[in-house]
């Protein structure tokens, strides 16, 4: 799939204009420049021909702010990705130096670049647009991208200007997403650089670096992953800007967009209550999940320092049992390689099917091994058991007295599955209804 990024100055407008496409508010956007730090990916289907769409942060040529520079080096990455690029410079504060110097970076790179006006939102900044032409271009894109306008001609030239041979494989969308959450600065995004080997994302040792979720597409094993990157989770006492409340949004999105969810600790602070809320977060999702102690180097071991350390961790998070627990050093690499081993075996556990009839074997024996309590005085009666989806595995036992199943025969049974059927790192939901419910 073809893929168009979208860059300029910051605070020009860029993350409006992603917003616009997409056809949905993803991109964090604010009314002052920086918001946008790393490159946000988003698959576009929604026009004949599908494409990849990045949002990056603003390139500010000139600057030796350190948080400037590698927003710049991230819109030079997304330069080198991209088939067609979106060059968007504002109306209303008219042409600047800065926009001289992307303008030449941009011829230089020799693909095909669309000049876009944005802020254009009647007849006088469309006749303040024309300076625009001394940049040395042929055409101008005059839009609003708050407002829709100059939109439907903005999309046919991004659409003539992707290569021919974009085509939509419909196994694009068949991939696992991983979601990488935690609290501010736990390494969450040094972390996705050293899984990918790359520096994909903006890792900054200031808390709350990464404001928006990032997706990165990547295969292992010869299979599509999608690595989501989110916001920092603060408590919501802390949440004071607007900014950060939306980064919270994002964050819970983001998992509910993912698949397998990896946890991340920060291995010197050790397990806090805000981890566990975060963990919740993703167990009430239904999400698959991994835990994730990093910086493991950084604390002082002895022989049986891990057992111990693994220990607090099964106790803190004592409603994720099924969990693996890993340690590791994204600065270091220590044991990072383990992280995608993992994912790939939870992801299939994730996915998995059981027949009905191993289903009915395990019900039966638990039931003869334990037999269901007593409601109203009659005992409760199990038929038959049956798995009804996937991701998470999820199961309907028939009975009786459906709504007089106690949370603890319900766990019971859900161990009974585990112990015959693995389903390591994932939820089991089970649901129990009365046999001829047409519920």
């Amino acid at each position: 799939m073809s893929v168009v990024a979208i860059v300029g100055r910051p605070n020009v407008g860029k993350s409006t204009l992603f917003n616009r496409i997409l056809g949905t508010r993803r991109a964090i956007v604010e009314n002052f420049p920086g918001v946008t730090r790393d490159r946000n990916y988003a698959q576009i289907t929604r026009y004949d021909t599908p494409f990849v769409l990045i949002d990056t942060g603003g390139f500010e040529p000139a600057s030796e702010d350190r948080l400037l520079t590698q927003m710049r080096e991230q819109s030079q990455l997304a330069v080198e990705e991209a088939d067609v690029i979106l060059f968007v410079v504002d109306a209303k504060e008219g042409l600047t130096p800065s926009d001289h110097e992307v303008a030449d970076m941009l011829r230089r790179c020799g693909k095909p670049v669309l000049y876009v006006v944005n802020k254009v939102d009647g007849t006088s900044q469309e006749a303040a647009a024309t300076e625009f032409y001394s940049l040395g271009v042929e055409q101008l894109y005059t839009i609003s991208a708050e407002h829709g306008r100059g939109m439907d001609d903005l999309i046919q030239a991004v659409i003539k200007a992707l290569p021919a041979s974009a085509k939509f494989n419909s196994k694009d969308t068949e991939e696992t997403r991983l979601a990488v959450i935690g609290r501010p600065n736990v390494g969450k995004s040094s972390l996705i650089n050293r899984m990918i080997g790359t520096e994909r994302l903006v890792a900054n040792p200031k808390a709350g670096t990464t404001r928006d979720s990032i997706d990165t597409p990547f295969v292992y094993n010869k299979k599509r992953y999608v690595l989501i990157d989110t916001a920092g989770i603060r408590r919501k006492g802390r949440v004071q800007q607007k900014l950060e409340k939306y980064s919270v949004i994002h964050s819970l999105k983001s998992m509910e967009r993912a698949h397998v969810v990896l946890v991340v600790i920060d291995a010197e602070e050790g397990v806090t209550e805000q981890d566990m809320t975060i963990a919740g977060y993703a167990l009430e999702r239904g999400r698959a999940v991994i835990l994730v102690v990093n910086k493991w180097d950084l604390v002082q071991k002895d022989q049986g320092t891990m057992k111990q350390y693994t220990e607090k961790v099964r106790m803190a998070f004592k409603f994720l049992p099924y969990a693996p627990i890993l340690f590791v050093s994204a600065l270091s690499g220590q044991r990072v390689s383990k992280i995608m081993a993992d994912v790939e075996k939870v992801a299939e556990e994730f996915n998995r099917q059981i027949p009905t009839g191993p289903l009915n074997r395990v019900l039966e024996e638990a039931v003869i091994s334990h037999a269901p309590p007593m409601v109203q005085g009659k005992r409760l009666k199990f038929y038959y058991m049956t798995q009804t989806g996937v991701r998470p595995p999820s199961f309907v036992v028939f009975g009786n007295r459906a709504a007089g199943v106690h949370f603890s025969y319900e766990r019971y049974l859900t161990n009974k599955l585990r112990e015959a059927f693995g389903f390591e790192g994932c939820p089991i939901r089970l649901t129990f209804k009365d046999r001829g419910s047409r519920e």
